[in-house]
């Protein structure tokens, strides 16, 4: 007469410590990415399948039993999770002893030449091993990164998106494009002309001589003119400008009046909105030379 329900249930639970030790002996042969819970989940439907199939008349002892169902149970969910071939598996493993045979004879990890001479492979070759390898993982995104850690870190939280920008880096360059904006706009009308032309609509130097009638040089002087004041005009945003030059009061004091134009020229918020066009930088028409005070 065989065992009921509740000696069936006794016996699973009496023997649950076996999964545990049954997955520590199988682990060390898997990469450090198979989540061991998975193993042991497989490992506890194993030991259900050996309680239900044990025969006890046989003679065999059941944790016995119950260890080959179990270790089958887990070797089983490992293959049906693992798409890579069993070449593969086959050089993971070769690759991995002959690293821990070389660190053993060599007391520190071996480098990749050491690593291709005692596989008897060119290094190239050996990458090629490799890259084959590091292919066939398949991580999981809630796989945990930490061990014993304060920090439960799992693989997405240690991911980084390189197309991805932090939100104080979008805000900061949001703004620092509203005030190049405003100081572009704000630049006295050849200046604004030229960088406009030069750096906005690709106009050369001869056709913007051309339409405001001067020199290339002169147009060269204009345009380092206008940067050096677009520059004091984004610096002053972020840091004090000093009034006080004895040398060049009236200068600084214009800088001054330039900075604060800039500051003043739109509200901060609207600084930060990303789709605020109204501030946009006009393209100056090209008007018949002389139309233009010199």
């Amino acid at each position: 007469m065989g065992e009921s329900l509740e000696q069936r249930n006794a016996r699973i639970e009496q023997a649950l410590p076996l999964v545990r030790h049954v997955v520590f002996q199988v682990a060390v042969h898997f990469p450090r990415h198979v989540d061991r819970e998975d193993l042991a989940r497989a490992g506890a439907l194993g030991l259900v399948e050996a309680a239900r199939r044990y025969d006890e008349s046989r003679g065999v002892p059941f944790e016995r039993f119950a260890a080959q169902r179990i270790r089958g149970a887990i070797l089983d969910s490992v293959r049906a999770a693992d798409w890579a071939p069993r070449s593969v598996r086959t050089l993971a493993r070769k690759l991995e002893a002959t690293e821990q045979r070389l660190a053993t004879e060599l007391g520190r990890v071996p480098n990749k030449d050491e690593m291709a001479n005692s596989l008897g492979v060119s290094r190239a070759e050996l990458a090629r091993l490799q890259d084959r390898l590091f292919r066939s993982v398949v991580l999981a995104l809630d796989h945990e990164t930490t061990d014993g850690s304060d920090e439960d870190l799992t693989l997405v939280d240690i991911l980084s998106d390189e197309g991805a920008v932090e939100p104080s880096v979008e805000l900061e360059t949001r703004e620092m494009h509203a005030y190049l904006r405003d100081a572009v706009k704000l630049l006295p009308e050849r200046q604004r002309i030229v960088v406009s032309g030069y750096f906005l609509d690709g106009k050369t130097s001869r056709e913007l001589a051309d339409f405001l009638g001067v020199t290339e040089s002169r147009v060269s002087q204009i345009r380092s003119e206008a940067l050096k004041a677009l520059k004091i005009g984004i610096e002053g945003q972020y840091e004090e400008v000093d009034v006080d030059a004895t040398e060049q009061c009236r200068v600084a004091k214009r800088q001054a009046a330039y900075v604060e134009s800039v500051t003043t020229a739109r509200p901060w918020k609207d600084r930060l909105d990303r789709w605020d066009t109204s501030y946009d930088v006009p393209s100056d028409p090209i008007l018949p030379v002389g139309t233009i005070s010199k």
